[in-house]
């Protein structure tokens, strides 16, 4: 069979290819025509040299972060303002860091869940470190503004409000409103709710 690359087995093992994960790595191949070889035989000289590139490739697998091999294109995780979101883990999480705290909250709920809480629009970073320091996750959290169907921005001059109409339109406090009809929609929520105790 010429010109088919073959990977050697001795005791069923596959030298050449690694398994890391549920990745499948080749390392290296050796042409059985080149070699001069019968299909399974690997000279002598060989297989100790062999064995060490393995051994090193293997090693430097297993001490690349978690991060390093996450795909950097990936796109960020989104959570809508004031709202919050689960994010679910592999491995404990001892520390979380949010780059801008004016943008997003997060708060470890169990080792392996977080709490991503959206402040205000805009784009931070959330790095999560398990107990030794080393990266878990380094990714990019992007809050965004809620679809809703019933909301209705009313500009009135420069001052912006909001109302929720569902079935009646209802005042509504968003990112960008005029700070006196915030003002008021908060007064009279906070009226409500000391009413209610």
């Amino acid at each position: 069979m010429a010109g088919l690359e073959r990977d050697y087995t001795i005791a069923g093992a596959s030298l050449g290819v690694a398994r890391f994960g549920r990745r499948l790595v080749n390392l290296f191949t050796i042409r059985a025509e080149t070699a001069g070889l019968s299909r399974n035989q690997v000279p002598g000289f060989a297989m100790p040299l062999m064995r060490s590139i393995l051994a090193l490739a293997l090693v430097a697998l297993a001490l690349t972060p978690a991060a390093a091999l996450a795909d950097p294109s990936s796109e960020p995780i989104s959570v809508k303002v004031n709202m919050a979101r689960i994010l679910k883990i592999n491995a404990p999480a001892a520390t979380v860091i949010i780059g801008n705290p004016g943008v997003a909250d997060v708060t470890i709920q169990d080792p392996q869940t977080l709490i991503l809480t959206g402040k205000s629009y805009g784009e931070t970073n959330l790095i999560v470190l398990d107990s030794a320091g080393s990266a878990i996750a380094d990714t990019l959290v992007s809050v965004v503004q809620p679809q809703s169907s019933d909301d209705v921005t009313v500009f009135l001059g420069l001052a912006r409000t909001t109302l929720n109409c569902q079935p009646i339109c209802q005042p509504t406090v968003s990112l960008g409103d005029d700070a006196g009809f915030s003002g008021q929609t908060l007064g009279s929520s906070t009226t409500l709710q000391s009413m209610a105790h």
